[in-house]
């Protein structure tokens, strides 16, 4: 394989520190922190024909200077050396901003001090093991480099210097570090001379997601130089999905994960709008819908899913609709105004829709199949507290029932039909009933697929075809702390994750996928959080009150806890993630007494 590689860095071991934070509730500060930005947006993203485009590379980023002058930079004393103990954490101010002080081991480090994906204050999240954990979305950052270890988000944080001088600590940082509270890692740019011009490249990966994004940043980060291709079906530069369905009204260039002039200056060529049909293993090939073919190397496949859609009667009819991209929920939200709203699916998708049309729409009624919403998923008791808090906000439930017919007047919606016979008005319906892979183009290629469309890889992400990797939505894989089972777990985090050990094993470093799922949802301002895999879980302990929504749920199997959710009950979630990936399995006597001293490290 062609281009410029650098080796990579041996990761040090670092010594098992406990976790000794107390668990804390949260403050109101947190408020909308789901819908809070994760970096400034771009111009809408240009339009793709599939056709390859011409970058031009000289076009550069501004980044902090790696040096920067005396004049540039702040320093202070912040703390004497006895305020802080071994593993604790203190935000302090530096005249142009915050830092993160952190001691651990006997030794200080500053970094910035909010997470980078939404904002949260790392103040209130986990130390343990050398890095700091996320207390809101689980992202972990190394406290000795402030690099990004563990998803979700890009970027990492800055570093800034100590020093200790008569029992005082001192921390130096640039002014212009300290505003951005971010650090995108040094990367490599393309100097192939075929960039953009021939039907040939190094790397192409299909479907520009969290995975394919973090896979072609995680190839230039360790250095490949060599030509990136990323295709999607959307018409719009990589961006934060999530977020589609907890504010339906955000526009496409306020959800870019990253600003046009960043695909620019790294040579990662982008085709929008460009819908691979056939993959040739054999000759190393991709056609595109119009024709277009373009060779490769080595190649991951990212597409991600398809949303299930209605099958009964009048399903064709004007104002249905699946949420898959940003014109979709904007459209969602603009008919929806003052307007009766039908949501098919007590999901996370149909009731994150529902929670964010209350305040908007003259009605939101939701029809399930289940008794409770979230039932597979949080149990009968979360999935029942959850239902009472849509219910007090207007939200009309249909349980233990489906659709069997949509009414329309000239081709528009105006009556869902319920198998139970009963009729509920709607003006808009949307229909929240699951995904299906969207590797329908595979299946001549000779790539691996089971029997539910998913493609099997193995803990590196490599497919049954050599150079061949996949990675999101659409794949199944062996969860390390789950004994290896064959899993397909959708999250925004997992494809974060996947993604990397995918670009990682292309440069052939033999990394294996080790991550703890973690997912969070926002509804009526209220976040809960996820972490784990608790699929075919036998029993829920439950510590706090349900009934005023700030609990922690502790699902089991047999003797073991296999995930965990909470809702205003921070940093526990992260602790828990926190105990799963150091590898020490939870017990379930250890959840059933409510005390929670093994969590914080005084206990057993």
């Amino acid at each position: 394989m062609g281009g410029c590689f650098s080796k990579p860095k041996p990761g040090a071991d670092l010594p098992t520190v406990e976790l000794k934070i107390e668990v804390v509730l949260p403050e109101k500060e947190r408020g909308k922190e789901e819908l809070s930005a994760s970096g400034k947006g771009s111009p809408r993203a240009y339009q793709g024909n599939g056709t390859a485009r011409h970058f031009h590379t000289e076009e550069r980023l501004p980044t902090p200077h790696p040096y920067p002058s005396p004049q540039d930079c702040v320093e202070a004393a912040v703390c004497h050396v006895k305020d802080l103990e071994n593993g604790q954490m203190r935000e302090v101010e530096l005249g142009w901003g915050k830092v993160l002080l952190v001691k651990d081991n006997g030794e200080f480090h500053a970094l910035g001090h909010k997470c980078p994906h939404y904002g949260a204050p790392l103040v209130k999240g986990v130390l343990s093991r050398g890095r700091v954990r996320c207390p809101w979305h689980g992202a972990c950052f190394n406290i000795s480099t402030g690099d990004l270890e563990d998803f979700p988000g890009l970027d990492s944080l800055h570093k800034f210097q100590v020093k200790i001088e008569k029992e005082k600590v001192y921390v130096r940082a640039s002014k212009q570090a300290l505003q951005l509270q971010r650090r995108t890692k040094v990367m490599a740019k393309c100097i192939s001379p075929s960039a953009g011009y021939s039907s040939s490249t190094n790397v192409l990966i299909v479907g520009a997601g969290a995975a394919g994004l973090v896979c072609a940043e995680t190839l230039r980060q360790e250095g490949f130089s060599d030509r990136i291709v990323l295709c999607t079906l959307d018409r719009h530069l990589p961006y934060d999905r999530p977020k589609l369905s907890k504010s339906l009204d955000t526009q496409p260039e306020q959800l870019a994960l990253r600003p046009k002039e960043f695909f620019r200056a790294y040579g990662i060529e982008v085709l929008t709008e460009a819908q691979v049909v056939t993959v040739d293993v054999r000759n190393k090939k991709v056609v595109f819908k119009d024709g277009f073919k373009l060779e490769y190397s080595k190649l991951l496949l990212a597409p991600g899913s398809s949303p299930r859609t209605l099958s009964c009667k009048g399903k064709e009819m004007e104002n249905v609709f699946t949420i898959r991209t940003p014109e979709d929920a904007n459209r969602v939200v603009r008919l929806a105004r003052g307007r009766n709203v039908v949501i098919v699916g007590a999901g996370f998708l149909g009731m994150e829709v529902a929670a964010y049309l209350t305040e908007k729409a003259h009605s939101v009624s939701v029809v399930e199949l289940e008794e409770t919403p979230f039932r597979r998923f949080l149990g009968e008791r979360v999935g029942r507290a959850l239902m009472k808090m849509f219910e007090n906000n207007r939200v009309k439930f249909y349980m233990q029932t489906e659709v069997s017919e949509l009414r329309g007047q000239e081709g528009k919606l105006k009556e869902v039909v319920l198998k139970s016979s009963k009729v509920v008005r709607a003006d808009v319906c949307v229909v929240g009933i699951g995904a299906v892979a969207a590797t329908g183009f595979l299946r001549q290629s000779g790539i691996g697929l089971d029997s539910r469309g998913f493609i099997p890889v193995n803990k590196m992400m490599q497919t049954n075809v050599p150079g061949v990797f996949a990675a999101g939505d659409a794949v199944t894989f062996p969860l390390a702390w789950r004994n290896n089972r064959k899993v397909n777990i959708p999250h925004w985090q997992m494809a974060h994750a996947q993604g990397r050990v995918a670009a990682q094993n292309m440069l052939a470093q033999e990394a294996e996928m080790n991550t703890v799922p973690y997912l969070w949802t926002a509804m009526f301002g209220k976040s809960l959080r996820y972490a784990g895999y608790g699929e075919g879980f036998d029993d829920v302990i439950i510590q706090g009150d349900l009934e005023e929504l700030k609990f922690v749920a502790f699902y089991t199997k047999g003797d073991e806890v296999i995930a965990v959710a909470s809702m205003n009950y921070d940093p526990i979630v992260s602790k828990v993630a926190e105990v799963l990936a150091s590898g020490r399995a939870i017990r379930k006597r250890e959840v059933e007494t409510g005390d929670m001293s093994w969590l914080t490290g005084k206990g057993s």
